[in-house]
């Protein structure tokens, strides 16, 4: 019965890429987002990490509906409506409770858990999850680790998120059970803080560029 629940669902966002956002001030997140759309990228993972990015995901949510806005860093199971109210389509977390997991079933929120073991993977499995978040990839063992759970674990499909790059995104989107990346490089905070969204749209295009050379890896 659980696998039906929206919670279990893969969000519907195309890219490949998923910005991973720090805003510090609401008014950034609209032409933010306008950036983003025009370089390519339909998804903006924006953070709880400052108080801004509950009303930055509202201001998201209202005014470009084109975009799919997903609450980044959800780690207590009550943040869980207030993203949803906010207009968040899609939550995720660095890790994952059984509090967070019920939470999202009741929101009825796409939910990506974070991961970082072998043990954790199967949880997430049991629980219903078919696409998890690796964080923080770089220490959990990044691409070596992704291969080892591309054995036992195959049906299971991953995020990356940390220690992720431009540099090396295509390495990990060649992995077959690699389904996106996360990371923050496409909204640098200089950038970000001076309003350049030009350079936003630019570094955007370029991470598309990039994962269109990495197409999704056959899994018949």
């Amino acid at each position: 019965m659980t696998q039906l629940n929206p919670a279990f669902t893969r969000p519907a966002f195309t890219s490949r890429v998923v910005p991973v956002i720090v805003i510090t001030h609401p008014d950034q997140a609209v032409p933010m987002a306008h950036a983003l759309l025009e370089g390519g990228v339909d998804v903006m993972e924006i953070t709880l990490r400052h108080a801004a990015g509950l009303p930055a995901i509202e201001q998201v949510a209202k005014h470009v509906p084109q975009m799919h806005v997903g609450a980044g860093t959800v780690t207590r199971a009550e943040e869980m409506a207030r993203v949803q109210a906010a207009g968040a389509s899609f939550a995720l977390s660095p890790g994952m409770t059984d509090a967070l997991v019920q939470a999202a079933i009741q929101c009825k929120l796409p939910f990506m858990p974070g991961v970082m073991t072998p043990g954790e993977v199967m949880a997430a499995r049991d629980y219903g999850f078919g696409l998890v978040k690796l964080f923080p990839a770089a220490q959990a063992g990044g691409l070596a680790m992704l291969k080892a759970l591309g054995g036992p674990l195959g049906d299971m499909r991953f995020c990356p998120t940390g220690g992720v790059s431009l540099a090396n995104m295509g390495e990990f989107l060649k992995q077959p059970n690699v389904a996106m990346v996360g990371g923050s490089w496409l909204t640098p905070v200089d950038a970000v803080e001076r309003g350049d969204w030009a350079e936003i749209t630019r570094l955007a295009r370029e991470a598309i560029a990039a994962a269109n050379a990495n197409p999704m890896p056959s899994t018949n």
